[in-house]
């Protein structure tokens, strides 16, 4: 599945709000944004590199992002000092930026670069203890390189990396800069971790939304392709919820079975699968949920209720969201935890019965179960 879809979506979406109650269009705006930015925005992180450590750069990508079954390679070598596709096998790409040992001439270009295509995030190596003088010019540039590129995108943030041997308990080029006269260093830096491959699984949370999904796919963190599928299935459900509240029979149908097999594709990107529609349309057959004549019969007593003004609607809205809630939640199980699709089964089940609020509707709370 590729974003035209998803794109088709937020399309009729964004028309459908223009329908809806004034109170309701900023509540589910605010839904849409999220999944905008992570599935429609989508893009590879950008990183820059600084510091005085000689190291090549595909072996700082080496020990940063890869496994022991991946071995990075660049795309098309585009010239120093400018931004580099990395490729990491099948897992994706990540863009760097090595800015080490920049003269004033390079430093424009680096600045250009910057203008066209801001940074997330800045990493820090600093040079063997002996070569504090390389350490100082490289703090310089760093200095000049955050203020350019806060002025050209969102603030970036810092990362100081720890060579190997480098002694942790020892106050550190940057914690130093900091702690002087550096305000541009002081305001971005977050850490100061080894240089390994678990500072990776760190990197998504300090990433903005639209970097986040190539991140938590590298990392191998399940806690943050969980903290992503949450998300999805959070806002997914709402917007479900809010579309099944509005008096219109049967004319919602396709958009919300869409937003439902968009959301499982998701959660099967996030987990490391390829998108497919025709893989998600397979799982909720499996999981026996919304397929078929039972979709059909479910799906058209919902629409009859809303023949039935007030609580007909706000049941009808609860009963959409309460349902892609659950599909969403066995998808995270199945997809995510590595439950098996008994599991999942079991999990759609008991989700179904979870209260969905519509975004911007005061609703009274339904009778338990």
């Amino acid at each position: 599945m590729n974003n035209s879809v998803f794109l088709h979506i937020v399309e009729r979406l964004e028309g459908f709000l223009g329908k809806l109650p004034e109170s309701m269009q900023k509540p589910i705006l605010s839904e849409l944004t999220p999944l905008k930015e992570l599935f429609l925005q989508q893009r590879t992180p950008r990183f820059v590199l600084t510091g005085s450590h000689p190291m090549p750069l595909l072996e700082f990508a080496t020990r940063l992002f890869s496994d022991e079954h991946t071995e990075p390679s660049r795309e098309t070598l585009t010239g120093l000092f400018r931004w580099q596709t990395v490729m990491l096998g099948h897992h994706g790409a990540v863009e760097l930026l090595d800015a080490r040992g920049a003269d004033e001439a390079a430093l424009e270009l680096i600045r250009e670069e910057l203008k066209r295509q801001p940074a997330d995030l800045f990493f820090f190596v600093a040079a063997e203890r002996a070569a504090k003088v390389a350490t100082r010019r490289e703090l310089e540039r760093l200095e000049k390189l955050l203020s350019w590129n806060n002025e050209f995108g969102a603030p970036a943030k810092l990362i100081e990396l720890r060579a190997s041997g480098a002694d942790a308990a020892e106050t550190s080029a940057l914690e130093e800069a900091a702690r002087a006269n550096s305000p541009a260093i002081r305001v971005s830096l977050i850490g100061s971790y080894s240089l390994d491959s678990s500072v990776r699984r760190m990197l998504a949370s300090e990433l903005p939304n639209e970097a986040r999904v190539e991140m938590v796919r590298m990392s191998g963190d399940r806690a943050a392709k969980q903290e992503i599928a949450e998300m999805l299935v959070k806002s997914t459900s709402a917007i479900c919820a809010a579309i099944g509240a509005q008096p219109i029979p049967l004319a919602d149908l396709p958009i919300l079975t869409t937003l439902q097999l968009v959301m499982v594709s998701g959660i099967m990107y996030v987990s490391g699968r390829e998108r497919s529609m025709r893989a998600a349309t397979e799982f909720v057959g499996a999981l026996g949920a919304n397929v078929g004549l039972g979709m059909i019969l479910r799906e058209g007593t919902r629409a009859a209720l809303k023949f039935f003004p007030g609580w007909g609607n706000v049941v009808c809205g609860m009963v959409a969201g309460a349902g892609t809630y659950a599909i969403g939640r066995a998808a995270t199980v199945y997809f995510i935890e590595g439950a098996t699709l008994k599991d999942a089964r079991r999990t759609f089940l008991k989700s179904r019965k979870r209260r969905v609020p519509i975004p911007g509707a005061k609703t009274k709370a339904l009778p338990k179960d």
